[in-house]
């Protein structure tokens, strides 16, 4: 499983694509056996869902993101999860403790937001 979270001074971003950077995340057996930080390529529509797909991301974890980007994501088989907040590090002990918290996406382009979990089971 490989995750990518977006990135900002080590804390989860607010904004996916706005953040400088991903921390990506390589997991096997519950256990972190790479990390790495590559920067953001940039954002435009639909363009880090295939730099993420292209990274082989299974999953990304953001703060936020808009149902625009959700279908972007949906489109090349990744799943989200929104409304993480906190350091980089905590997050990704909480995600293999199964103990990561979602919530409301921290972005608003005018859209209504769902639950901050997307597809099957994240954790």
């Amino acid at each position: 499983m490989r995750i990518a979270i977006s990135s900002e001074n080590n804390q989860v971003a607010d904004h996916f694509g706005r953040c400088s950077q991903y921390t990506i995340v390589d997991i096997e057996d519950s256990v972190v056996k790479e990390k790495k930080v590559v920067d953001n390529p940039g954002h435009a529509p639909g363009a880090i869902p295939g730099f993420l797909k292209e990274k082989g991301c299974d999953i990304i974890i953001a703060g936020g993101m808009g149902r625009r980007a959700q279908g972007y994501f949906q489109q090349f088989g990744i799943d989200y999860i929104i409304g993480v907040h906190g350091n980089i590090e905590d997050v990704i002990q909480n995600y293999l403790n199964n103990t990561l918290e979602a919530g409301e996406s921290s972005c608003d382009h005018g859209q209504g937001h769902g639950d901050g979990m997307h597809g099957h089971k994240h954790f």
